[in-house]
């Protein structure tokens, strides 16, 4: 669980680093999933890590920024 927590919070750091006009709907979009996979199955639980950060790698290029500010979220995510 405070893996999850970590990850989130990163991933809303992160949110703010998007167009002010995006970011009400990614922090939504972030809190909606991570809420709705609370109660996954510890088997499943780094898939869906790896997911949440090849998720918002994908949305930082999206908006052209760099990928190395999700350094902290991969160290999370990925280890």
């Amino acid at each position: 669980m405070e893996k999850a927590a970590r990850a989130y919070a990163e991933v809303l750091r992160l949110v703010r680093l998007l167009p002010k006009d995006t970011r009400a709907y990614y922090a939504k979009h972030a809190r909606e999933n991570f809420v709705n996979y609370r109660q996954t199955d510890p088997s499943d639980v780094s898939h869906l890590f790896q997911r949440t950060y090849d998720h918002s790698l994908w949305v930082l290029h999206k908006y052209s920024i760099d990928k190395s500010v999700a350094d902290k979220l991969k160290e999370i995510c990925c280890t």
